[in-house]
């Protein structure tokens, strides 16, 4: 009785786990938490008649794990019909591919219409068939299906392990895609062990759980750029080619079967062809020649310098293009600078090879994926380029041909990028604990102490917004959601209670926590670390909010107002520090214009306060969910502040949305603040404190500038467009507002 009562209160205890544990299955596990145990692969065995067949995925790709699925039968490559296909079918084509898993599968030529026959229509697979031929269909080449009708599918970023590639076909293998376990670039001269990033050493594939090498005697220099491309640099080198020989010859290398022939504008490995067989001599040495060897260059962003170390925080490149909306260093929306001003590009046409060029262009390698549909947010301002098609050899995206006509286009199909980039080992020297799921706790840093290396905590006193950014995304989490200066609800590690960091300030930019300005060894915590220490939660997405500056520009106007009916706006501050000394039947002069913020970015903006902790405001009689959410300020042109006005969030709601999209923030009767994506908020210039007080400014010219967010109290994708900047000319008379734009600089 007692063994049954034990059992079933062991089954109850696994069910909660499971369940507890479920809620949080959507999120993923990020580097650094085990996964589930894969099982190993084991080949195929074939009977004689079935029917040997070749896969590979093609079109117009924007992963390289992702495409249209074509067979290679009978000496001719040919496509599948979407007739009766499945994810099942998906999961026989990924599995037969070496991935891990199908994702999904996409019907109609989604990857561009194949060539040749059509191999398999009506395909009925269980999901469980070792090959695509397994699966019963019409038959090999039976088929009433066009080519608008070939099927895609995307498969896992993971690779099975073990995996190992037959070759069911050695008469043509010219005309295979390379489908290995892994690839690495594998350090071998002292000098380069240690170096962070691994820029050279040997070319090493891995199949049939084996590390291999390749025989460098077909190498060439278009296969050593896709490699540097894919562990993130934009470009190889040459190397010393008689160390490696003289290696070569101290230890006997161990050859993968075949060689590898890219035409260089592949963005992986996978896309390159499979080359001849290796010629091996009687002493298992390569005819001729000595492992593959790839010396890359890094991006100056990754580039070790004898002063500084690495660079402090990112800085692009190429000043005519930019990426803005990324979570994380080398990704991000594109866009192109032209006459001066800085626009998007149209995802018609967006390919990985126009995103490889981006990503090399930038200091990156090759491009991890093609991005449409405006999947990292939506730009402002024009769209300057639309089907843009390169070669994969171009210094910049501006070199590649593209239409200038850009009529149908919207910001809702900015092209995007996710480029690879150098393994840098950020991750591994930070870490959240204590923490309900991956994307949560209390920060802990791995220093070095008396010369061992210790795990701490980070001093929370002046822990914000801009520091938690640069948490979430050395840890590859995305956008910080909050940073907290309590974290006694998270019980970290015990040993790791001491704090080891302190005086921390980012400017958000940084790639890792370490690169922002911090005390150093001299450490100061007044309040200690443990229950006190700095602590974050992340989010793949975040708001992104742009002020329209036309409207701006097209609304401005000016008013005099007496004392008497600016009751309610001077007790809140909206009036300049003058107008406590004057009579009530006096007037003030108000620079008066309507502001219209969007939200472009990929979740609603919410106001940081919960709505218990909002302040109501009698006179107005509204509820402030922020205490400060926009800046209005006057400045003359050599930058000397000569009048200022500022903005609480009266009210946060949705004014209008884009087509398609319904309201869900609304004001009234104490109900939700915020702005949706794809709507926006509207101050109309007639509203109380919707101006700058000028009463005091002389006649001139100055610069007028307008700060959203400007505490960064709500994280955002992209602060960089949170200021508007225009030029305003006063002739104590009139006021002209012009040239109103979004950005820091000036135009």
């Amino acid at each position: 009785m007692n063994q049954i009562s034990t059992s079933l209160s062991r089954t109850f205890t696994d069910l909660l786990l499971n369940l507890a544990l479920a809620q949080y299955e959507y999120l993923g596990y990020p580097p650094g938490y085990p996964d589930a145990a894969e099982e190993q692969y084991t080949a195929p065995q074939l009977t004689p008649d079935t029917p040997r067949i070749q896969l590979r995925l093609a079109g117009d790709k924007r992963k390289h794990n992702e495409g249209r699925v074509e067979v290679f039968y009978s000496g001719e490559w040919g496509t599948v019909c979407d007739d009766d296909f499945t994810i099942h079918a998906a999961q026989v084509v990924c599995r037969e591919l070496g991935y891990v898993e199908a994702v999904s599968w996409s019907p109609s030529s989604k990857y561009g219409k194949g060539e040749g026959r059509i191999w398999f229509d009506n395909l009925h697979c269980t999901g469980k068939e070792a090959t695509l031929a397994l699966c019963p269909s019409n038959g090999i080449g039976v088929s009433d299906c066009k080519h608008s009708e070939d099927v895609g599918v995307v498969c896992s970023d993971k690779r099975i392990p073990g995996f190992k590639f037959v070759n069911t076909l050695p008469n043509h293998i010219e005309s295979l895609d390379i489908q290995v376990e892994d690839v690495r670039i594998r350090p071998i001269l002292s000098s380069y062990r240690k170096r962070i990033p691994v820029t050279e050493g040997y070319v090493e594939v891995k199949d049939g759980g084996k590390w291999k090498q390749i025989c460098n005697t077909e190498w060439s220099q278009f296969n050593s750029r896709v490699i540097c491309g894919m562990f993130g640099f934009p470009m190889e080198k040459k190397y010393n080619v008689r160390i490696y020989k003289m290696f070569a010859r101290r230890r006997t290398p161990s050859y993968w079967d075949f060689a590898i022939n890219c035409t260089g504008n592949e963005a992986h490995l996978s896309s390159c062809k499979l080359g001849q067989p290796t010629s091996l001599k009687s002493n298992a040495t390569c005819a001729g020649g000595f492992p593959v060897v790839v010396s890359c260059v890094p991006g100056k962003a990754f580039s070790p310098s004898p002063m500084a170390g690495f660079r402090k925080a990112f800085r692009q490149e190429q000043p005519l293009v930019r990426l803005r909306g990324g979570a994380i260093v080398g990704e991000g929306r594109v866009e192109v600078l032209k006459n001066g001003e800085w626009g998007t590009i149209c995802d018609d046409n967006w390919s990985l090879l126009s995103a490889n060029v981006v990503c090399r262009e930038l200091g990156f390698g090759t491009a991890q994926e093609a991005l449409s549909g405006g999947r990292l947010g939506q730009g402002m301002g024009p769209v300057h380029m639309n089907e843009v098609r390169c070669s994969g050899f171009e210094k910049s995206i501006t070199e590649c041909s593209f239409n200038k006509e850009t009529l149908g286009c919207s910001h809702e199909e900015d092209a995007a990028v996710r480029c690879n980039v150098p393994a840098m080992g950020f991750q591994e020297r930070l870490r959240l604990s204590g923490g309900r799921n991956p994307y949560e706790g209390r920060v802990e840093v791995l220093v070095e102490r008396n010369g061992s290396l210790v795990w701490g905590t980070v001093c929370s006193e002046s822990w914000g917004t801009m520091e938690a950014m640069v948490v979430c995304r050395q840890l590859g989490l995305g956008f910080a959601s909050n940073a907290f200066q309590e974290t006694w609800y998270w019980p970290g590690e015990v040993s790791a209670d001491a704090v080891v960091m302190s005086g921390v300030r980012c400017s958000g930019t940084e790639m890792s926590l370490s690169h922002c300005l911090h005390h150093g060894d001299h450490l100061s915590c007044p309040k200690g670390g443990g229950r006190n220490a700095a602590g974050v939660s992340c989010s793949e997405t975040a708001p992104d909010l742009v002020l329209n500056p036309q409207v701006v520009e097209q609304t401005t106007y000016m008013e005099d107002r007496p004392m008497f009916m600016l009751q309610c706006a001077y007790e809140e501050n909206c009036l300049s520090s003058t107008s406590s000394q004057v009579p009530a039947n006096t007037y003030r002069r108000l620079l008066r214009f309507s502001s219209q913020i969007h939200n472009n970015g990929q979740s609603d903006f919410r106001p940081k306060a919960s709505r218990n902790s909002w302040v109501w405001h009698e006179c107005h009689r509204h509820y402030h969910s922020m205490e400060v959410f926009t800046l209005y300020d006057l400045f003359s042109l050599n930058g000397t502040k000569v009048a200022e006005g500022h903005k609480a969030s009266f009210c946060l709601e949705d004014s209008e949305c884009d087509e398609g999209i319904e309201k869900r923030y609304e004001c009234a009767n104490f109900g939700d603040q915020g702005i949706t994506v794809g709507c926006w908020d509207t101050y109309r210039h007639d509203i109380d404190c919707q101006w700058v007080d000028i009463t005091d400014v002389k006649p001139g010219d100055y610069i007028f500038q307008i700060v959203i967010n400007p505490n960064y109290e709500v994280p955002e994708s992209d602060y960089t467009n949170n200021i508007v900047k225009c030029r305003c000319r006063y002739d104590g008379h009139r006021v002209w507002m012009y040239s109103c734009h979004n950005g820091k600089t000036s135009q």
